[in-house]
């Protein structure tokens, strides 16, 4: 096992706490000590477990992030899990869902270690002045169901990681980093209230309040920017919003492009 930062040692989730404080909408949750990858597990699994089915792995060996990036962590540095769940919102209003799951992990973030913590869009969360990222998220959808995975860096070291665009908690907080079993417990109390009262405005952002809360943390709003499309197209130009469907809104020389999927470099 990699070597935690100094004093401090990277102990295992405990799982009776965790199972103690789950509440609505998780039915159950479930930890490994090693996977490949948890999203892939639970979309493999999904027509057998229960919406709000959670698992958790320890160690994640051919963990991916959007864009099929790689996310790579040492065992027990951070949390590394994913959530099954069953809107009875339209399909097409869950594009939200990782938004919605971004600005749960940072309000957790936020609130257990008083870090400066903000989002990039879509759904990368960052830490810091120097606003690296510090956990990634990835939605996909499998039949009736949509499995979101979430991977965090809690007490990863600036040599374990894989670029020095990334961070962790413990690098940012400059003390102790929080446990990781009561991090995973507030991370799903935010999740899952957020998720009920979006799916219960019928999975309007807007209504919910998801959208403004968003907004609200997100660093890319007013920020110059290069947006590389999934088309392989690149656009530059000023993000001037997030619409109610989610999309970025960028604009350039006085004309609007809403982007509903790429990649954000923000530009200084």
């Amino acid at each position: 096992m990699t070597e935690p930062p100094a004093g401090h040692v990277r102990l295992a989730l405990d799982r009776a706490r965790l199972e103690s404080a789950l509440g609505q909408p998780w039915s159950g949750i479930e930890i490994v000590d090693a996977t490949e990858s948890t999203n892939a597990d639970l979309i493999q699994a999904a027509p057998a477990r229960p919406a709000g089915a959670v698992l958790v792995a320890e160690y994640q060996r051919t963990g991916r992030g959007r864009l099929d990036r790689r996310w790579a962590s040492p065992p027990r540095a951070g949390l590394t899990f994913s959530v099954l769940l069953r809107p009875s919102a339209s399909a097409s209003q869950w594009g939200w869902l990782p938004l919605l799951t971004s600005v749960a992990v940072r309000d957790a973030v936020a609130e257990l270690t008083g870090l400066d913590a903000a989002l990039k869009w879509p759904n990368d969360v960052l830490l810091g002045a120097a606003r690296r990222k510090a956990a990634g998220i990835l939605a996909q959808v499998v039949g009736d169901a949509a499995v979101v995975g979430v991977g965090l860096n809690v007490t990863t070291t600036a040599g374990e990681l894989p670029v020095d665009t990334a961070t962790s908690l413990a690098i940012e907080g400059g003390a102790p980093p929080p446990d990781r079993t009561d991090l995973l417990v507030l991370i799903l109390a935010e999740l899952g209230a957020r998720y009920m009262r979006w799916d219960a405005a019928g999975g309007d952002a807007e209504v919910s309040g998801l959208a403004a809360d968003y907004r609200d943390r997100c660093a890319t709003i007013g920020r110059d920017v290069v947006v590389s499309g999934t088309d392989g197209d690149s656009y530059e130009g000023r993000a001037t919003g997030v619409d109610a469907d989610g999309r970025l809104v960028l604009t350039s020389d006085g004309r609007q492009r809403l982007v509903a999927a790429g990649d954000v470099r923000h530009l200084r």
